[in-house]
C-alpha cells in the first residue's frame, strides 16, 4: 500500500489535472499585482498561453484614455499599488498601449475593451471567438490587430472605424465575404484573410491603395475583382489554393509587385505582366497553363524565381532566355518533350528542375546529374554562340512596333530611341489596338507629340521622362481616365493649370526638372497618392491647406534634394503621409539622426514643433 503522503499526491493531481477550464476565479488570478505595476510601467501586459477562459475584468482599467466613456471608479486599479514606492505613483504610470491576450480559450470580449483607447497593439490570436464587441471601434489608435485562428464569421460595424490600421489578420476563420467597409481602413499595409472561405472580394478592395502585403491563400476566390490593380504599392501577393481560372488581364498596372503566389488554382493562361519590372518571384505550379509566350519573357527584367510545376506546358518558347535574372526555374511535371538550346545562355540560372517531363532531346541519366550538367548539355549541342541565334529580335531594333504588338500587350513603348518626333499613324495604330500605356521616355523630344490625342479618353498611363521638354501643352486637359504621369528627367520650370483639371490623376513624378515651387495646379488633384518632385530647385513646402493640406490621399512626398530651408511644423499634420523623403535640403531641422529614422519619426518630429 503507497504512503499517505504519496496518495494524497495522486488524489490532488486528480482534483487538479494540469489541463483544465479554468474559472473566472483563476483567471482573475493571472493578472498579479507584479504584473499590474510592470504594464503600468511599460504599458505593455502579455497574457498570452495563460489558458485564460475570461480577461481579468481589472484589464479594461488599464488606461488612462479619454477616447470613450468609462465608469467613474474604473482607475481605481492604478491607483491600487504601493503608494510609498516613487515607481508606482500615478505620475510615473503609463496607459496601456500593447495587449497581448493570445494563445488562450476565450470566446468572447467585454464590451469594456472600449476603455483601453489608448492600445495601437491587440493580439487576440488563437482563441475561440465567435465574436468581437461593438466596443472595439473605440480603440481608433490601432495600428496592428492580430484574430487568427479564431471562429469569426462577420465583423461589427464599428469595425471599420480602425482608420489607422496598419496591419490586420484575419486568418484562419469562418469569413464567407468581408464587408464592403473595408475600403475604409485606407491605411492599412499587410492584410491577411488566408484560410477562410471567401468567394469573392468587396469591390472597394482597390482603395485600400497603402498596401503592401495582401495574403488570400487557402479561400475559395473564383474572380478578383477589377479594381484590385489598383493596389499600386502592393509588393507581395498571395493567391494560392483558390478556385481561380483567370488573373486580371492588366496585372502590369501593379508595378511594384515583388512577389506573386498563384499556386494551385485552375488557371489556364499566363495574364499581361507588361509594367511589372520589380516582379522577382512568380509561383503558378499546379494549374492549367499550356504554353508561355515569348512577350511575358520580354517584360520580367528581375523575375529570379519562376516556378511552373504541374502545368500542362508542352514547349518553351526561345524568349525564355530573355529572363536574364532567372536563378531558378521548376518545369517539372508538364509535357515537354524538348529544351531549347538558348537557356545555356541564362547566367545565373543555378536550379533548373525538369523531371516528369518526357523530354527525349536528353539522357535521362544527364537529367539525372542536375543544373549544371543539363546546362552543358544544351550549350554542347550546337557549339558556341549559335545557341543565341534562334532568339527573336525584340523590337526595339524596329523603330516602331505594329498594331499586332501594341494589342497583345495594349501598351506603346517607343522608349530609347533618339527620337525628335513620333509619327501620328504610329497613335492611330495604338489606338486601334486600345493602348492604355504609353511609353515614350528616353528620346529627344522637344514638344508632346498632339497624336496623343486621339488615345485621350482611353489612355491610363503615360511616360515621357528623359526627354527635353520644357512645357506641357494644353490639349492635357483632354486626359480624362490617366491616373499615372512621369514627366522627370526634362527641363520644366512649371506646370500649367490645365494639369490640375487631370482629376483621375494618382501618381505624378516631376523629378529631375527645373521646378522652384510645387506648382499649384498640383494642389487640385485631390486624388493625388504619390508626388515625387526630388532634385528640382524647390525652396519652400506649403503645407497649409491650400497646399499639400489639400491632398486628402496624398501619401508618398518625395521632395528630397532640393533647396528647401525650412520644413514647415504643420507638415506633420498630415497623417496620411506614410513616407516622406526630405533628404539632400538645406535645412537644419530635422536633423540627419531624425531624417535617418524614417518617416514616422520625421512627422512626429514635426508635430512637436508646432507652437501652442
Amino acid at each position: 500500500m503507497k504512503p499517505r503522503a504519496v496518495r494524497s499526491r495522486i488524489r490532488q493531481q486528480e482534483l487538479n489535472p494540469v489541463f483544465h477550464w479554468q474559472n473566472k476565479e483563476e483567471d482573475d488570478k493571472v493578472l498579479s499585482k507584479a504584473r499590474i505595476k510592470q504594464a503600468l510601467k511599460s504599458g505593455v501586459l502579455n497574457l498570452a498561453g495563460q489558458g485564460l477562459a475570461t480577461v481579468p475584468e481589472k484589464v479594461w482599467n488599464l488606461s488612462d484614455s479619454e477616447d470613450c466613456d468609462k465608469d467613474a471608479a474604473a482607475a481605481a486599479v492604478r491607483y491600487d499599488l504601493d503608494r510609498t514606492n516613487e515607481e508606482d505613483s500615478w505620475w510615473n504610470q503609463k496607459s496601456l498601449t500593447t495587449l497581448d491576450l493570445s494563445s488562450n480559450t476565450l470566446t468572447s470580449i467585454s464590451e469594456n475593451v472600449k476603455n483601453l483607447g489608448d492600445l495601437t497593439v491587440l493580439n487576440l490570436q488563437d482563441n475561440a471567438l465567435t465574436a468581437l464587441p461593438e466596443g472595439i471601434g473605440c480603440l481608433t489608435k490601432l495600428t496592428k490587430l492580430s484574430l487568427g485562428r479564431n471562429k469569426l464569421s462577420e465583423l461589427p460595424e464599428s469595425f471599420f472605424n480602425l482608420r489607422e490600421l496598419k496591419s490586420l489578420n484575419l486568418s484562419h476563420n469562418d469569413f464567407a465575404e468581408i464587408h464592403a467597409n473595408v475600403s475604409d481602413l485606407i491605411m492599412l499595409e499587410v492584410l491577411d484573410i488566408s484560410f477562410n472561405s471567401l468567394n469573392s472580394l468587396p469591390g472597394g478592395i482597390g482603395f485600400l491603395v497603402r498596401l503592401q502585403q495582401l495574403t488570400l491563400n487557402n479561400n475559395r476566390l473564383t474572380e478578383l475583382p477589377n479594381d484590385i490593380v489598383n493596389l499600386r504599392n502592393l509588393h507581395k501577393l498571395d493567391l494560392a489554393k483558390n478556385d481561380l481560372k483567370l488573373l486580371p488581364p492588366v496585372m502590369g498596372e501593379l508595378r511594384k509587385l515583388e512577389c506573386l503566389y498563384v499556386q494551385h488554382n485552375d488557371v489556364g493562361e499566363l495574364p499581361d505582366f507588361t509594367g511589372c519590372d520589380a516582379l522577382k518571384e512568380l509561383h503558378i505550379s499546379n494549374n492549367f497553363i499550356k504554353s508561355i509566350p515569348a512577350d511575358f519573357c520580354e517584360n520580367l527584367p528581375q523575375l529570379k524565381i519562376l516556378d511552373l510545376r504541374d502545368n500542362k506546358i508542352e514547349k518553351l518558347p526561345d524568349e525564355i532566355s530573355m529572363l536574364a535574372s532567372l536563378t531558378r526555374l521548376d518545369l517539372s511535371n508538364n509535357s515537354i518533350s524538348s529544351l531549347p538550346s538558348c537557356l545555356s545562355t541564362l547566367a545565373h540560372l543555378v536550379s533548373l528542375q525538369v523531371d516528369g517531363n518526357p523530354i527525349r532531346s536528353i539522357r535521362r541519366d544527364i537529367i539525372q546529374c542536375g543544373t549544371q550538367r543539363i546546362l552543358k548539355t544544351l550549350k554542347d549541342r550546337d557549339g558556341p554562340g549559335k545557341s543565341s541565334e534562334k532568339v527573336r529580335v525584340p523590337f526595339e531594333e524596329s523603330t516602331f512596333p505594329d498594331v499586332y504588338q501594341m494589342k497583345k500587350g495594349r501598351s506603346m513603348i517607343v522608349s530609347n530611341k533618339n527620337l525628335i518626333d513620333i509619327p501620328e499613324q504610329v497613335f492611330l495604330d495604338a489606338m486601334e489596338a486600345s493602348v492604355y500605356n504609353i511609353d515614350i521616355s528616353k528620346n529627344k523630344l522637344m514638344e508632346i507629340p498632339a497624336g496623343l490625342t486621339h488615345l485621350a479618353s482611353i489612355m491610363t498611363e503615360l511616360n515621357v521622362s528623359f526627354n527635353a521638354l520644357k512645357t506641357i501643352p494644353m490639349f492635357f486637359s483632354q486626359f480624362e481616365r490617366i491616373s499615372y504621369l512621369n514627366v522627370s528627367n526634362n527641363q520644366l520650370t512649371d506646370l500649367p493649370e490645365v494639369v490640375g483639371l487631370l482629376v483621375t490623376l494618382r501618381e505624378l513624378n516631376v523629378a529631375n526638372n527645373q521646378l522652384k515651387q510645387i506648382p499649384p495646379c498640383v494642389y487640385e488633384l485631390k486624388g493625388l497618392e504619390i508626388l515625387l518632385a526630388r532634385g528640382n530647385k524647390i525652396e519652400e513646402l506649403d503645407a497649409s491647406e491650400h497646399g499639400l493640406g489639400a491632398l486628402p490621399r496624398l501619401a508618398t512626398l518625395d521632395v528630397a534634394n532640393n533647396n528647401i530651408k525650412q520644413v514647415p511644423p504643420i507638415l506633420g499634420m498630415l497623417k496620411n503621409i506614410t513616407t516622406l523623403e526630405i533628404i539632400g535640403n538645406a535645412f537644419r531641422q530635422p536633423r540627419h539622426q531624425i531624417l535617418e529614422k524614417g518617416t514616422e519619426s520625421i512627422m512626429a518630429y514635426l508635430r512637436d514643433r508646432i507652437p501652442q
